[in-house]
């Protein structure tokens, strides 16, 4: 069994250890490790999370599996463009892959998308990233591609929308 609730600041250093335990499984084939360490400490640096959850600028939901955080999800509406939803992480722990922990996730995303009264949701994946294959079996296209400066790397995205 499983439930979905939304992450508080007490959460933050889960979110940080799933992001550390997924992000060298997933991305040690397409990245070199000096980049995948500088993202991280980038991306799921304390002063960050933090403040995307104090301040709702993205909000993330946990997945928790018997008691244990196992994956999370964040999102919110596009700065650019508040009409379109973004979602901007969605990581689950390499032992429950397959359980359909993505999919689920990806559904409370756009259930609350639809709730907010919008109806289209983007995300972004690495052009190299096997992923891409999990999302467009969830409905997601590629809409167009962007190039992301991230200190000294660069992120090769697509950016993938679905209507819901």
């Amino acid at each position: 069994m499983y439930s979905i609730r939304q992450a508080t600041i007490n959460d933050l250093e889960t979110i940080r250890q799933i992001a550390e335990d997924t992000w060298w499984v997933a991305y040690s084939p397409i990245l070199e490790k000096e980049q995948i360490s500088f993202m991280l400490n980038e991306i799921y640096s304390v002063e960050k999370i933090s403040q995307q959850l104090n301040t709702g600028s993205q909000i993330y939901l946990l997945l928790i599996e018997e008691e244990k955080p196992v994956a999370f999800a964040a999102y919110s509406p596009r700065e650019e463009d508040p009409d379109i939803y973004k979602l901007h992480k969605l990581y689950c722990l390499p032992e429950t892959q397959g359980k359909g922990y993505g999919k689920t996730l990806i559904t409370e995303v756009a259930n609350k998308t639809i709730e907010a009264g919008k109806n289209i949701l983007d995300l972004n994946v690495n052009r190299y990233n096997k992923a891409k294959n999990f999302y467009e079996k969830m409905g997601f296209s590629v809409a167009y591609e962007e190039d992301i400066a991230i200190g000294p790397y660069w992120m090769n995205d697509y950016v993938m929308r679905k209507e819901l």
